[in-house]
């Protein structure tokens, strides 16, 4: 369904290998790992034209992250991650970059050669936090996963991409709202690799930080933690880098590291143990 014969396509499949790692890497948590390592490129690979050009287009794929056992945490944990998408014309269901998630289904308000805006709906594929996944969250309960309506905007122009989301959650499990931009340069050394890194920030919802970051008088009680109220704010400063390399016409593998650290309430809060947070990891995917 894809002509990898055109230098086109040999961007897109490179920048669609990246992009799709952004989303095996993430915690399905906006705050947690998908912003900071979300990159461009992916949905380039819906817009391809030409005679008897498919509005179809596949991805299948997985990826493996070690990752912050929860927000704050000093120790770390490994997940699996499957990247499985499908793409038909302004339409997308499975792992999608642009909406962070890898389990969404949305489409694109309005595209063109620098705007993509979209709107879409997802759920978390990996629990966000739980109880048991470490001794200092004990008492605390766990971080239920949730679905999401979400809003977003990507401008690429030339090298550069900046990216913005809203996203809220709708299930009235306590996620609140949290708000992210993120700016990417992308270079490429040789045609078949692709290096992408730069800044990002998010900015959560007084609920959203009461729920991973505060601690309530029966938590207190449970736990032994100070009591804590956490109010909105800037949540996380963060920067990333990312590496794809297309190893065949249809086959990628990349390495993404990220450096993320805590701000405001978040950083201030008593089960925050360190700071900085760094999450890493490997990937390959193929495209049809």
């Amino acid at each position: 369904m894809i002509d990898v014969s055109t230098p086109r396509m040999t961007k897109v499949l490179a920048g669609s290998a990246l992009s799709l790692f952004a989303v095996a890497a993430m915690a399905d948590d906006t705050l947690g790992l998908s912003e900071s390592l979300y990159s461009v490129g992916a949905p380039e690979i819906t817009q391809a034209s030409g005679a008897g050009a498919s509005p179809w287009h596949f991805s299948v794929g997985a990826g493996v992250v070690n990752m912050p056992k929860f927000p704050g945490a000093s120790g770390t944990k490994w997940e699996v991650v499957p990247t499985v998408s499908a793409n038909y014309d302004r339409f997308f269901i499975g792992a999608n970059p642009d909406a962070a998630s890898l389990l969404s289904l949305g489409g694109y308000l309005y595209r063109d050669s620098n705007w993509r805006i979209g709107a879409a709906l997802t759920y978390d594929f990996i629990q966000p936090r739980s109880e048991s996944d470490d001794a200092r969250l004990r008492g605390l309960g766990d971080v239920k996963r949730t679905a999401h309506a979400e809003l977003f905007g990507v401008y690429t122009y030339q090298f550069i991409s900046a990216r913005a989301s809203v996203l809220t959650d709708i299930a009235g499990n306590d996620r609140g709202t949290v708000a992210t931009f993120d700016v990417l340069g992308r270079y490429q050394p040789i045609p078949q690799l692709t290096l992408t890194a730069g800044p990002g920030l998010t900015w959560a919802s007084s609920k959203y930080n009461q729920t991973y970051f505060g601690v309530t008088s029966e938590q207190s009680a449970r736990s032994g933690l100070p009591e804590f109220s956490a109010g909105s704010g800037l949540n996380q400063l963060r920067f990333s880098i990312n590496g794809a390399y297309r190893i065949a016409a249809r086959w990628n593998v990349g390495a993404s590291v990220s450096f993320a650290w805590l701000r405001g309430d978040a950083g201030d809060s008593p089960i925050t143990e360190k700071t900085s947070q760094i999450t890493y990891g490997l990937f390959a995917n193929y495209l049809f």
